[in-house]
């Protein structure tokens, strides 16, 4: 996860571009939409963490939802990194989930696990907690023109916090896993597809289309067999254990003076606002490093 940083020596904190940043849509009692819509660029900080809390929530306790759908109402991001003109503690502050994790990696944890099927629809960047959303969920397609995968914490002198060290490395091997986690670097759809990151890259006038059809048609089946085949086939899954560690470095890392000086240097060339360092955040922290 690419977390907000540390002290208060970056920014200070502003409130929430727009209170509501998650949008709950039932198409149908068994089908539902998770819109993200924090504009101007998607941001996650502590406001949209207790809306994943109260999303998790209720598709845990509805009886007839079989699929849910997140996507984003924002141009050109998914989900993108957090917000680091907010302060830590009021994220650290939060109660552990009902995993006993904290509660982005609550959430994450309890979407893999939920017996119903969930899909990633990506278009745009899925950078840090964009990436770690669609490692948890159950399916993942992306816009071949318009999405950009990123696990970007190791280039500022962090290390990621929802649990993409203990997932990548099941999902496309571990030394894929370390050239995404190492590189930092931005990842076309076309490349996510090629290593397994994603199911599939489709055009982005197709991309719509192919998700709503797949939804739907899931949402025609029996709950029951659903849940069961899910929890069979997540017998693979890391051990929480694992989801807490990557956590519990992540904060650490956030303190540390690498990170602080790696994060001044992209604010000082336009970070966290729309423009040329969000869109091509890869190549601005090669330009960064020492």
């Amino acid at each position: 996860m690419a977390t907000m940083n540390a002290p208060a020596k970056l920014t200070q904190m502003n409130p929430p571009t727009n209170p509501v940043q998650i949008r709950l849509t039932r198409r149908s009692p068994a089908y539902w939409r998770v819109t993200i819509d924090n504009p101007p660029i998607n941001v996650m900080g502590p406001e949209m963490v207790k809306q994943f809390q109260e999303v998790i929530n209720a598709l845990e306790a509805d009886q007839q939802v079989k699929v849910v759908v997140f996507d984003s109402a924002v141009d050109d991001y998914f989900l993108n990194h957090s917000d680091f003109m907010a302060k830590l503690e009021d994220l650290t502050s939060m109660p552990a989930g009902p995993t006993g994790l904290p509660p982005w990696p609550d959430f994450l944890a309890r979407l893999t696990r939920l017996p119903v099927a969930s899909i990633a629809l990506i278009r745009g960047r899925a950078t840090g907690n964009g990436s770690e959303i669609t490692l948890a969920c159950d399916m993942s397609f992306a816009s071949r023109e318009k999405a950009i995968i990123s696990q970007w914490e190791v280039g500022v002198g962090m290390v990621a916090g929802g649990g993409p060290m203990a997932r990548l490395p099941r999902l496309i091997g571990r030394n894929r896993a370390l050239e995404v986690l190492l590189s930092s670097e931005d990842i076309t759809a076309d490349q996510a597809e090629a290593y397994g990151y994603i199911n599939r890259a489709l055009p982005d006038a197709d991309l719509d289309a192919f998700v709503e059809s797949l939804a739907t048609r899931i949402a025609k089946f029996d709950k029951w067999a659903i849940a069961q085949t899910k929890r069979l086939v997540n017998t693979s899954l890391p051990p929480d254990v694992e989801l807490g560690a990557g956590w519990d470095a992540c904060i650490a890392s956030l303190g540390r003076p690498a990170a602080q000086e790696g994060i001044k240097a992209l604010m000082a060339h336009g970070f966290h606002k729309p423009g040329d360092v969000e869109n091509r955040l890869g190549y601005y922290l090669g330009q960064i490093a020492r």
